[in-house]
């Protein structure tokens, strides 16, 4: 027997509408009811038929999102949090990656199309827009996210790169860091604005740009752990070598910091690192890294709301420019080398309390003698008999 839902609505006692919006996971139906529904579907494994109710409608209930890369915890993040906002639309997600492959992902916008798929929404690796223009002829409507193109007037969720640069490379200056190098990105908006914040930053802070420092990338999003431990070995092979280093996004910097570990660095001791995207990497990090958070998952939620603002409009809406403001989250990448610093001059003060001096040694994390070896501070010995006479573990 074929089930429809008119029949699960005549035999509960229920519109055929609240059977859809149940199905569709609206959230205007109450819980009991929503339970009853879905208790009753399940009972007589009954499936919707998407394909009937397309030719009513018009419409595939699906939307499309193309990534440079599906293992990127940062996309992976972005999707979630779009699912999710489509769900309660009653649409859902096909995701497709095109390997940071501008042809490639030209392929899979097409197949998408040929899907009718009734929207996209793209982290573009392209530099050109003909392929946005035949997306447009085609009337589905898209919203960019991550990344931007100049010369094209559409719907884009993204973050203020320059920003990121700046926020990053301030980070780094204001904990005392004299050299500071940068592995940037491809020559997309987001590896472009984020360099010019780098550059920014150093140049409010006096300091010199020195090409040699900045490593570029030609893919910021697929295979970046290599990418970051081959741009920290020409980076090690400089002289004077950086104390400071901005990565363009968090597995370029966990690449770089792995490799300088390997090979003697300590961190953030000898370097401070901080990487883009605040992935959540704790666990499997030698040292837990500082980092840029892009609010990846407001991005993808943004996204869907403009997706969806778009689909329940009868005329298409003007195109909306959402950019969201980038935070610092810092951690032992950069917050030890702070620390040590600040201690340092605490304790190299002459009017600064043994209290004082001791608090300011504890902060750093570091035994007490480890410590005043590092500052090479010329009252060594005074300070340690000091510590000694204070109870501070000296380990």
């Amino acid at each position: 027997m074929n089930i429809r839902m008119k029949d699960i609505a005549k035999d509960l006692g229920v519109s055929l509408i609240t059977i859809s919006k149940v199905l569709r996971y609206h959230p205007d139906i109450g819980q009991e009811t929503r339970e009853r529904v879905l208790a009753r579907v399940k009972e007589l494994d009954y499936r919707p038929n998407f394909a009937a109710r397309s030719l009513v409608t018009g419409r595939s209930y699906l939307v499309g999102l193309v990534v440079p890369d599906l293992l990127h915890p940062f996309f992976a993040e972005i999707a979630k949090s779009l699912s999710e906002v489509l769900r309660q639309g009653g649409y859902y997600l096909i995701v497709s990656s095109s390997d940071e492959d501008p042809d490639l992902e030209e392929v899979e916008i097409n197949h998408l199309l040929a899907r009718r798929l009734d929207a996209l929404i793209i982290a573009s690796c392209r530099t050109t827009v003909d392929v946005f223009f035949h997306i447009e002829r085609q009337n589905t409507p898209y919203v960019l996210i991550y990344r931007c193109l100049p010369g094209l007037s559409a719907n884009f969720v993204g973050v203020d790169d320059e920003s990121v640069g700046m926020l990053a490379t301030k980070h780094l200056i204001d904990i005392g860091c004299k050299t500071i190098a940068h592995i940037c990105g491809p020559e997309i908006s987001p590896g472009i604005r984020r360099m010019e914040g780098y550059k920014r930053a150093l140049a409010q802070a006096g300091m010199k740009i020195i090409d040699d420092y900045i490593i570029a990338q030609r893919k910021g999003d697929v295979g970046t752990k290599q990418g970051g431990a081959e741009a920290m070995h020409k980076l090690l092979n400089l002289d004077p070598r950086p104390d400071g280093l901005f990565c363009f996004n968090d597995p370029l910097a966990m690449g770089a910091m792995n490799y300088a570990l390997d090979h003697g660095v300590r961190i953030p001791e000898d370097l401070a690192v901080v990487g883009c995207g605040n992935l959540h990497y704790d666990d499997s990090l030698r040292v837990p890294l500082s980092s840029i958070d892009q609010h990846s998952r407001r991005m993808g939620e943004e996204a869907a709301r403009i997706a969806l603002r778009i689909l329940d409009s009868k005329m298409p809406p003007k195109p909306e420019t959402l950019v969201l403001q980038p935070e610092l989250i810092a951690r032992e990448s950069t917050l030890k080398l702070q620390n040590y610093r600040r201690a340092g001059a605490v304790v190299s003060h002459s009017i600064a309390t043994k209290e004082e001096k001791h608090a300011a040694i504890r902060n750093t994390g570091l035994p007490v003698f480890e410590f005043l070896l590092g500052t090479g501070i010329r009252q060594f010995s005074t300070l340690y008999d000091e510590c000694l006479g204070s109870g501070v573990s000296t380990g």
